[in-house]
């Protein structure tokens, strides 16, 4: 996810969170109460997803690059099924 998308996600769920309390002390009785629950609500449910989402990506990323190290240590390996060619030991002098 890109920095600025982040930042956008993270902040309209930030946004709704202070929209919310400024409904429960603005807005009097049982509608400012439900406006402030239902936003703080949206608010701290939508960052809890977005925080789940980032982890589910760095997890995601982490898993590509091991089976990207790992195809190119299999790439040097030499075939199991093939022994090494055997070769004498050279005679000093």
């Amino acid at each position: 996810m890109a920095p600025r998308t982040r930042v956008l996600t993270f902040g309209s769920a930030a946004v709704l969170v202070v929209a919310g309390a400024l409904c429960g002390i603005l807005v009097s009785g049982v509608v400012g109460e439900v406006l402030a629950i239902g936003l703080v609500l949206l608010g701290l449910g939508g960052a809890l997803l977005l925080l789940f989402f980032e982890v589910g990506l760095s997890e995601d990323r982490d898993r590509a690059r091991e089976d990207e190290r790992r195809r190119e240590r299999a790439a040097r390996r030499v075939h199991p099924g093939r022994r090494p060619r055997f070769q004498w030991p050279r005679r000093p002098g």
